[in-house]
């Protein structure tokens, strides 16, 4: 173990690392991509003598991620950008291997934002962000802490608005790759990670069939798609709510029906927002709500619905089972909040499958690079991920399942390129 980590994280338990090692293994063992990119980044040493501050849910795919910058010469720490994602086995393991962690599960508010805070004050070269929360904290509070900071790259659509939004004011003070925003993340994490790890907590939390029920899809973006899909392959019927004509027509068009929040309401038994929004949920809903119903959140933050709606409703709130709450309201009606409205594939579940992250952490990994090879050049901004590197990835991914693609001929390119036939 290295003193050095060992002497500055806080964790919950170092003696939990042996469980740990486990889980990250068993990723590891199913993350071929990211394999790659490690055996790529221990030859070159692209971060050597850098410091990388890593904040996402640090659970073991992340801390996998975490092993591979490491791998390329980084002195690496990291925090947690849930606390009820955060697996403090996980936490010790990574301590073990020499990197430092300031996390642990379910701190109150202000230890949550010590521990980020804490990430932050080794003046890192290179950031890894999550939801923007790095971003705000150097923005808003810390811009002392960014003297030596390069750029870094983004993990969510939620960050990515953030930082469009600094920007747009002419106060973001670095490059930030936009990784969300890469085809191999929105097509694949967002919509087949979220589509299934959204059930994996919400199923694994509430022991229900889904089967034959009504479910309704808040929102239909690239997670929405994926929630609705898995839903429908459940064997529930789905309901899915839009503010966007054109998503309301594609969700129209998928097989899905289409009404207002307040309609839909009225005949839910089973909620899933993914919107990124905030109140999409709230007390007109709740008043037309059947007994019993369930609701999930999948988006970024804990603001979907409105929590404070809710308690207005409310004589009694009782946890009623490992991450569900029940609002007891006035009228004798309940409604069950799960995951206090946290991310539900993180804080009851493990997260998107390990495959499925291989692909998104390998963006970060060489996201991360392309920020450290270019940063003078690129200059404060939101970067898209070059499509050479999406590519990358997605071809490293194709040769690990043995499957073969073809290519053009000089001919077709040729022919696609001209305006003559």
């Amino acid at each position: 173990m290295s003193i050095h980590a060992k002497e500055k994280s806080i964790v919950a338990d170092l003696s939990l690392a042996a469980e740990g090692r486990l889980k990250i293994e068993w990723v590891q063992a199913h993350m071929p991509v990211l394999n790659q990119i490690r055996e790529q980044f221990e030859k070159e040493q692209p971060f050597k003598g850098l410091k990388v501050s890593i904040c996402l849910h640090l659970e073991a795919k992340t801390a996998y991620l975490a092993k591979v910058v490491q791998a390329g010469g980084a002195e690496v720490t990291i925090t947690g950008s849930n606390p009820l994602s955060t697996q403090d086995d996980v936490c010790a393991a990574l301590v073990e291997d020499g990197i430092t962690v300031f996390a642990k599960y379910n701190p109150d508010p202000k230890e949550f934002k010590e521990l980020m805070v804490r990430a932050l004050e080794s003046k890192p070269d290179l950031i890894i962000d999550d939801g923007g929360d790095f971003a705000t904290i150097l923005h808003s509070e810390r811009p002392d802490l960014m003297e030596n900071l390069r750029g870094g790259a983004e993990e969510t659509t939620t960050g990515i608005i953030k930082l469009k939004a600094l920007h747009k004011e002419g106060t973001l003070k670095f490059p930030m790759v936009a990784v969300n925003d890469a085809y191999c993340k929105h097509l694949f994490d967002n919509r087949y990670g979220t589509g299934q790890s959204a059930w994996d907590g919400l199923i694994r939390t509430t022991n229900l069939v889904v089967s034959g029920k009504t479910v309704v899809v808040v929102g239909y973006g690239w997670c929405g798609k994926g929630v609705a899909m898995r839903a429908k392959g459940l064997g529930a019927n789905v309901i899915v709510t839009e503010v966007d004509a054109i998503k309301a027509v594609e969700a129209y068009m998928d097989g899905f029906q289409v009404m207002p929040m307040v309609e839909a309401a009225k005949v839910g038994e089973m909620f899933v927002t993914v919107t990124g929004n905030k109140y999409v949920i709230n007390g007109e809903h709740y008043a037309v709500m059947k007994n019993g119903a369930i609701l999930a959140n999948a988006g970024h933050f804990d603001v979907e619905f409105s929590k404070p709606d809710l308690e207005e409703l409310t004589k009694e709130i009782r946890t009623v089972r490992k991450n569900i709450q029940e609002y007891r309201l006035h009228d004798g009606r309940s409604i069950y909040v799960l995951a206090e409205g946290r991310l539900v594939n993180l804080a009851a579940g493990d997260g998107h499958p390990a495959e499925i992250m291989d692909m998104t952490f390998a963006l970060q990994a060489v996201g991360l690079k392309y920020v450290n090879d270019n940063y003078k050049e690129l200059g404060a901004g939101v970067i898209n991920v070059p499509y050479e590197l999406d590519e990358a990835v997605a071809r490293t991914k194709l040769e690990s399942l043995g499957i073969g693609i073809d290519s053009l001929t000089e001919e077709q390119k040729v022919y696609l390129d001209s305006w003559s036939s």
